[in-house]
């Protein structure tokens, strides 16, 4: 209940972020993901945003069931049929699933987005990954893809925290 609540002030606290962080992402490399359905429903954007830190997710999401969803990155750039195509979580560091797991996380793992009244507006930061070089490049050579799931993680089940299907993705492309 405590990540909950916690999820749940972060982003109303972060409500105006998405589109405040686009404004000022200054010189730094950014690219603006399209997040659809299955069935091609537009459900909003998720900018990327690449900092010196490691990358900044900017989320301003339309159309999503109400409550906690599961977010992550994907291995692969593909958002086909049911999503399977992006295969699972990012892990070229090989970690265990999840926040709480002791030998992890996944460098694609990140914080649940809550969805009310059907938006999501957040942001999350993931020090682990970058666009590109380093031990998690997003942009490697089959691109990756930003995953929301029907249900929330639990940030521990191995291999996916339990999130449920795959009700919205978007491409990272990969690196030109």
């Amino acid at each position: 209940m405590i990540i909950r609540s916690a999820g749940l002030a972060a982003a109303l606290l972060l409500a105006a972020a998405p589109a405040a962080l686009a404004q000022n992402a200054g010189s730094q490399e950014a690219i603006t993901i399209q997040m659809k359905a299955p069935d091609g429903t537009d459900h909003g954007t998720v900018t990327v945003t690449s900092t010196p830190h490691g990358l900044l997710f900017a989320a301003d999401l339309t159309g999503l069931p109400e409550g906690e969803h599961g977010f992550h990155v994907h291995a692969v750039g593909q958002c086909e049929g049911d999503f399977e195509s992006a295969g699972g979580h990012y892990n070229p560091t090989d970690k265990d699933h999840g926040y709480l797991a002791e030998n992890g996380p996944h460098a694609g793992d990140l914080p649940n987005l809550e969805s009310i009244g059907g938006m999501a507006r957040f942001s999350a930061f993931s020090p682990m990954l970058t666009m590109t070089g380093g031990d998690a490049p997003v942009m490697d050579s089959d691109g990756s893809a930003v995953m929301v799931h029907a249900g929330p993680d639990d940030y521990l089940t191995n291999p996916s925290g339990h999130s449920g299907g795959r009700i919205a993705c978007g491409v990272i492309p990969p690196a030109p």
